[in-house]
């Protein structure tokens, strides 16, 4: 092994005349014997638990329970590392999650690491053009409805529009500010420590992964131009200038990341984004954005087919799947391809949970720019939609102009995501997300151009939610304009199952939040509910029509407790999942009759499969009612011995009915 390394070296000596590519270089193993069973005494566990901030394990436990390390999470064998280190390799980035490092190096060099017995594969780093034809022209102000827009007197100046379209003054004057949620930023550069709306905000962590350190402003080496697009999207998202810009999250802590490499042709390296999104959760984001994206490329490496945007291809997509499996709820913009030859979403916009943000003019007319979905896999995209249409945004001159962009979206919705969990800290990001889904302006009818709708910080907060309290479940809900409400007459009426409608009077905690403590709600029930209480002196029920329903920890939506209609089968949720997720089926009212006249129940079966066809499991096999059905599907106590990370297919047959969909499983 030596004398072969020093082979290595001497071809690594005697090629840096030659030009260099950039290399991701995958190793076979971590220096463990198995990824599916974790020594959590071993040094290898002990070291990965030791990069975890306290706030990144709290978060982690929300959602992943005591089992919140993965073998994705293991350090990079350092045996690895230093024996490349020694013929001359620098590293780039160390990404643990892809168990893969990167770095520059010539054809030669890259046959010879190619065949060292640890190194499982080498793969080129996309280089690629970060197309934004729009967004750094300064444009004419549009139209504002005045210059104050709130309550307690805040003074938005040229961000008004912005902000009232998505409802956040309304918010701000419940006293939400964004205040203890930690959000990370993915971008260009920040010059923050100047600018009137930014040199005072909570700035808690930065880092420049293009020149390996902790200046995330312009510095030599970089272009003119470098800082200018993330000093743009921080202010929309957390500004606080009064009588010029405040972005809705103006009090949250804030991680600014330096990714894309901006000197020739505007360039972005994949690897820094995901380097990024590491270090962000080890630190205990809550939140993480980008105004990023990706899909065609300098450097001869080739586009990325149509195929690879199925929401787990891409090394963006995959890295935003692993940040929201350990809890952290991501943003990322659609893009502005729907005019040009690409004409669709962008990665990392096609991740599988990611909250993807088209863009609106500020009448909530779809940009003529703003990327649509679907994703290759079918999936709606985007999820919402915000201002992205002369928007008002900090510069690098210390002053203001108007720009276009998914990416000025992105940031507004950023912050109002900050504000729902600033509101409500128990929130896991599944919650938020179904959330955001369940609070824009088309929730009826979806679509691949303005998703869900747009995202109203009024909607989102006051939506209810669920929380657990010594083991018992929590209903919580704000009701706006809380100084017209009387506190001792506000009622949760609910039923459990198919049982009668009760009322409950609900509690205040503090000034503008309202909770009932369940005593008997056991897991798994299906819960109707909606509030009725006296606003200025008048009965109101919210909401007017139908009813809240409950599916465990998500409110699943504003639906009217109606039997279903067809037999439909849904995407498991939540997907990617580990190690639980839940399957939903509706069965419709029964058709059929028996021999005696009277109706007959439909037999439904429901199996989970591998990727060769081979069943996994039967999670049902019986007779069902009329109605909907939520079936758990647990790799470790449903299947008796846990599973493989990879791709499963569920398939729901009843009667002459059959349909099958796929679902991933990321450990």
């Amino acid at each position: 092994m030596k004398l072969r390394l020093a082979f290595i070296f001497l071809l690594f000596v005697s090629a840096q005349l030659f030009s260099q590519t950039k290399y991701y270089i995958y190793f076979k193993d971590k220096g463990v014997s198995s990824a599916t069973k974790l020594n959590k005494t071993s040094s290898e566990y002990v070291a990965a638990e030791r990069e975890l901030a306290a706030a990144a394990i709290e978060r982690r436990k929300q959602v992943m329970g005591d089992d919140y390390l993965t073998f994705e999470d293991l350090p990079i064998s350092s045996s690895y590392i230093s024996q490349l280190e020694t013929t001359g390799i620098k590293i780039e980035n160390k990404l643990k999650w892809f168990n893969a490092v990167t770095t520059y190096l010539t054809d030669e060099q890259a046959q010879a690491v190619a065949a060292l017995p640890f190194v499982s594969k080498l793969d080129r780093v996309r280089i690629a053009k970060r197309f934004d034809p729009i967004e750094s022209k300064i444009i004419a102000a549009p139209k504002t409805i005045s210059t104050v827009q709130s309550t307690t007197g805040l003074n938005y100046g040229g961000s008004l529009n912005q902000n009232t379209l998505s409802e956040v003054p309304a918010v701000h004057d419940l006293g939400i500010t964004g205040k203890g949620v930690l959000i990370g930023i993915l971008d260009t550069g920040f010059r923050w420590k100047t600018h009137p709306a930014l040199k005072d905000l909570k700035i808690v962590a930065e880092r420049d992964f293009i020149q390996n350190d902790d200046i995330t402003e312009n510095q030599a080496g970089d272009a003119g131009n470098q800082d200018s697009h993330g000093t743009n999207v921080l202010g929309l998202m957390a500004g606080y200038d009064p009588g010029n810009l405040i972005g809705p999250a103006y009090e949250a802590s804030i991680i600014l990341a330096k990714t894309e490499y901006v000197p020739t042709e505007t360039r972005a390296e994949e690897d820094n984004y995901a380097a990024a999104l590491e270090w962000m959760e080890s630190l205990g984001v809550h939140i993480t954005t980008s105004s990023l994206g990706y899909n065609q490329f300098d450097g001869g490496v080739g586009d990325y087919p149509w195929s690879s945007f199925d929401g787990q291809t891409t090394i963006t997509a995959k890295a935003i799947n692993l940040a929201f499996q350990r809890g952290v709820t991501t943003l990322t913009a659609a893009g502005n391809e729907r005019a040009y030859a690409w004409g669709k979403i962008i990665t990392p916009g096609d991740a599988l949970n990611v909250i993807t943000v088209g863009a609106v003019d500020f009448t909530n007319k779809v940009a003529s720019f703003s990327s649509p979905g679907p994703t290759f896999d079918g999936r709606i995209k985007p999820e919402v939609v915000a201002m992205g249409v002369t928007d008002y945004v900090s510069n690098t001159s210390g002053k203001y102009n108007y720009g276009n962009g998914t990416s000025y979206a992105t940031p507004i919705a950023t912050g109002i995501a900050g504000l729902l969990k600033s509101a409500w800290p128990h929130l896991t990001n599944q919650q938020i997300r179904k959330i955001f889904l369940e609070c824009g302006d088309n929730v009826v009818t979806p679509n691949n151009d303005r998703g869900w709708g747009l995202i109203s910080a009024k909607r989102v907060i006051s939506y209810p939610n669920l929380s657990r309290v010594n083991g018992y479940f929590r209903m919580n809900k704000i009701f706006l304009e809380p100084n017209k409400l009387d506190p001792t007459k506000v009622v949760l009426n609910y039923k459990i199952g198919t049982g009668s409608y009760k009322g409950a009077n609900m509690q205040i905690n503090g000034d503008i939040k309202f909770s009932y403590l369940f005593a008997d709600l056991a897991d798994n029930s299906s819960v109707e509910f909606y509030f009725t209480y006296k606003k200025d002196g008048a009965e109101v029920r919210e909401p007017a029509l139908g009813s809240y329903k409950i599916n465990e920890l998500n409110i699943v939506g504003n639906e009217i407790g109606e039997l279903p209609t067809a037999i439909l089968l849904y995407q498991n949720y939540p997907n990617p999942f580990n190690p639980e997720t839940t399957i939903r089926y509706s069965i419709p009212v029964e058709t059929r009759h028996s021999a005696s006249g009277g109706s007959s129940l439909q037999h439904v079966t429901l199996k989970i499969y591998d990727v060769l066809g081979r069943e996994v499991v039967t999670l049902v096999d019986e007779y069902k009612q009329a109605g909907t059905y939520n079936e758990k599907f647990n790799v470790k106590t449903r299947h008796g011995a846990s599973l493989p990370s990879g791709v499963y297919f569920y398939r729901l047959q009843a009667g002459d009915f059959s349909e099958t969909k796929k679902m991933l499983l990321i450990k």
